[in-house]
């Protein structure tokens, strides 16, 4: 069962038993600080252990007043020049604590030796790659159910995709041979000038190929030329790859979230990564 998303009064909020939290994934002016209240009330009411918020910096006080923790944040993120920053709120405060402190420092230190690739490496012979399209959704999903047993999002459902595709999200995929091998997606909010690059996706079988480093490379020129300047991700903590190919782009670690998404079947610490893009022009096709 996936998550809801719905709005506290302008604000957009995910919720449910799924990733068992609240997530502000986006906060509107006018309902702060009012809407700090509104959240805790959420959460206890329907037992999460945990609020996830992602705030403007001007809204970070507040917060830490009510017992929020900042757990990452980016800087530059907005047009006026200010962070985002990422808090926690931990109902069952056993949820805050890492469980496996150890890898996810291995992992960060590998990423963090990684050189920044100039160029990404092309395609290999007989792969093509191009945005998707509505006629590519049901492929799209059942490369999702693939590769993820889980997800914060249903990407799993061709309606689900073909609605984002709709609303500001911008799919990326690699074929070969007539088969959707990888995919990704940027979800853009052009009143902030962000773009999350996300939904990194590639079937075992073409793993290792470089695949994923293309698709965001893509991704980023698109986003240039959309007028997109500041990129993050959340991605996996346990996961070696996400996080070097992100290092490999010139992205800067932003922290950790503890046990904050339910992702491949289980509950996962998830790392942010950020980059500063400057608008480019050009037909930005992938």
């Amino acid at each position: 069962m996936s998550d809801v998303l719905e709005r506290i009064g302008s604000s957009l909020v995910q919720h449910g038993p799924h990733n068992n939290r609240v997530y502000l994934m986006k906060l509107e002016a006018g309902d702060y600080p009012g809407i700090i209240g509104r959240l805790d009330a959420l959460a206890t009411g329907r037992g999460y252990d945990k609020i996830f918020a992602k705030v403007p910096e001007r809204a970070l006080s507040g917060f830490l007043d009510n017992g929020y923790r900042l757990e990452a944040a980016i800087p530059d993120f907005f047009a006026d020049g200010s962070a985002a920053c990422f808090l926690g709120k931990y109902l069952d405060t056993a949820r805050q604590d890492e469980r496996q402190p150890v890898l996810v420092e291995e992992i960060l230190a590998t990423a963090r030796r990684q050189e920044p690739m100039a160029t990404a490496r092309p395609l290999p012979e007989g792969f093509a790659c191009r945005l998707a399209g509505e006629g590519d959704v049901t492929a799209m999903a059942a490369v999702y159910r693939q590769v993820f047993a889980s997800y914060p999002f249903p990407i799993h459902d061709p309606a689900f995709i073909r609605a984002a595709m709709g609303d500001a999200t911008l799919y990326c995929g690699v074929w070969h041979a007539g088969r959707l091998a990888a995919l990704s997606s940027a979800e853009m909010d052009p009143a902030s000038g962000a773009a999350e690059m996300t939904d990194f996706a590639t079937l075992p079988e073409y793993r290792g190929q470089g695949l994923a480093l293309y698709l965001l490379r893509q991704l980023e020129t698109a986003m240039a030329f959309r007028g997109i300047r500041s990129l993050f991700t959340i991605a996996r903590a346990y996961s070696f790859g996400m996080n070097i190919t992100f290092a490999r782009n010139g992205y800067r670690f932003g922290g950790t979230l503890p046990a904050n998404t339910n992702i491949a079947g289980a509950l996962e610490s998830m790392n942010v990564w950020y980059k500063s893009l400057p608008t480019a022009t050009g037909d930005g096709a992938a």
